[in-house]
């Protein structure tokens, strides 16, 4: 399984969008710089977060977006989930109920149940905010 651009993007976006609350908005354009991503594909994902109301947009001169809610309350998984959909390792576990007619059979599938278990509790384990207090971790203080 891999995780596309705008899967990792829409992640990306939703940190800066936490890093720079100043409780104004942010303009595409500040977010398209910081980020080396293009303006209209980050219009698209932006769209998509805000659909789900992940972000707040705002028009007109002083508008742009800001996150919603709490970064605690976004996980990576949610931001995943909704640009990528199932983030299920094989077809056969995206349902409710296994309709793979080898799945009473199949010695594999408890190995892919296990991978699929492993994948959610990392990203349902980690928040924007937890992101955040990461990036915070990283950045040296050379003025001590």
């Amino acid at each position: 399984m891999k995780i596309s651009t705008k899967g990792r993007y829409a992640v990306r976006v939703m940190l800066d969008l936490a890093l720079h609350n100043t409780g104004g908005h942010v303009k595409v354009r500040q977010i398209a710089q910081r980020q080396g991503i293009s303006e209209k594909y980050l219009e698209q994902i932006i769209s998509v977060l805000n659909k789900a109301g992940y972000v707040k947009s705002t028009r007109g001169a002083q508008g742009g977006y800001r996150i919603a809610g709490d970064p605690h309350s976004y996980t990576v998984g949610m931001i995943l989930r909704l640009t990528e959909g199932s983030l299920c390792p094989v077809a056969c576990l995206e349902g409710d109920v296994n309709e793979c007619e080898r799945c009473d059979t199949c010695e594999t599938l408890e190995v892919w149940k296990e991978l699929e278990e492993a994948i959610n509790r990392v990203v349902d384990g980690v928040t924007i905010g937890d992101l955040m207090e990461r990036r915070k971790d990283r950045i040296i203080d050379y003025s001590i």
